[in-house]
């Protein structure tokens, strides 16, 4: 984490029990004020109910939490300064969208003239100028959305919690809005803290995150950190595809028994009578199927060892057909030796 900003939000030791089940397992963890923060993790991993006890829908069992260096482990919601937004929206469907995100305000006794002029205000920063008038069911879902984070916005809150708030929307959508979520975080400069399953998401949007599984957190760093250097079989294997290369099939390959991971992108492919450079990790095998997915093709490799290897190649000057052709060929595959990462920690549930 930066040192250069205070900590918004501090997790000492945190667990959630619910009966017998550790739905959170003695968490630590800080996050800075102004980050774009995502917790990641399968169902059950815990993400969704660190969101809740930050937001007050949920207590701790035991540990501590803090807002801003305030513990608030047992605070309502309404005394934290923070807002929710749900993937179902939660928009009022009798209101117009202007007293919709006009609603906090209302609550709090704002002038009439004065919460107008704030949501019109709201509206534009989330590009929907001029749809004030409009009942949600006379939006699109992205349009919706919009809504439900300017509704959140326009109480000021020094973090914003987003609970999967894409989730429901197609892939094109999502992936324009992951942009302008972005974008928006910058412009408003608060904490946004974001919960998904969505690695891409992740990936797209965050300054850091943390990979949550069983309760607990694998690993927490950048994107690129999170991605090119996962510290477990778990991060390996949920963040992207990646290959885990474990035991004499290690050592047959790097000369040390000790499992390592190699992403498939980093993975060359050569002819069988082609040699490696020199100073590369090399391995001999046959490609058994080939699935051509525009962009790029991924070729599953069965290696000597009997290891199975997947490689993904950009199809930069490859058709198709060509690609398609490969399937049966001996090939020599190669890879840079600081593209392997070492795994020094298994699978949290092993």
């Amino acid at each position: 984490m930066s040192t250069e900003n205070p900590v918004a939000i501090r997790f000492k030791d945190v667990s959630r029990h619910f009966g017998d089940v550790r739905a959170v397992d003695r968490v630590d963890l800080e996050i800075a004020d102004g980050e774009f923060f995502t917790m990641l993790g399968p169902s059950g991993s815990g993400k969704t109910t660190c969101l809740r006890m930050v937001a007050g829908f949920d207590n701790p069992t035991s540990g501590q939490i803090f807002l801003h260096g305030q513990e608030v482990s047992n605070l309502p919601p309404y005394e934290r300064q923070v807002n929710t937004v749900f993937q179902d929206y939660a928009l009022f469907p009798h209101m117009t969208v202007l007293d919709n995100v006009a609603y906090g305000l209302m609550v709090r006794n704002v002038p009439k003239t004065q919460r107008e002029k704030q949501a019109n205000d709201m509206l534009d920063l989330v590009r929907l100028p001029g749809l004030g008038k409009r009942k949600p069911s006379q939006l699109s879902g992205g349009q919706r959305q919009r809504v439900a984070l300017a509704r959140a916005l326009i109480l000021k809150p020094r973090v914003l919690l987003l609970d999967e708030p894409l989730g429901a929307l197609d892939l094109k959508l999502r992936q324009e809005m992951q942009v302008e979520l972005k974008v928006l975080q910058g412009q408003v400069g608060i904490t946004f803290v974001y919960v998904t399953h969505d690695q891409e998401e992740a990936l797209t949007m965050s300054d850091r995150l943390a990979v949550f599984n069983l309760g607990k957190i694998e690993q927490v760093g950048s994107p690129s950190e999170i991605y090119e250097s996962p510290a477990s079989e778990f991060v390996a294997g949920f963040v992207g595809v990646s290959n885990l290369i474990r035991g004499q099939v290690a050592k047959q390959i790097t000369g040390i028994e000790s499992t390592f991971s190699i992403r498939p992108e980093k993975i060359h492919i050569l002819k069988e009578n082609e040699k490696a450079p020199q100073g590369t990790y090399t391995a001999k095998g046959r490609i058994t199927d080939v699935i051509y997915l525009g962009m790029y093709t991924r070729y599953e490799v069965d290696i000597e060892s009997g290891n199975t290897i997947t490689v993904a190649q950009q199809n930069l000057t490859t058709t198709g057909g060509k690609a398609v052709a490969a399937k049966g060929q001996i090939v020599n595959l190669f890879w840079e030796k600081d593209h392997c990462t070492q795994i020094l920690k298994k699978i949290a549930s092993e």
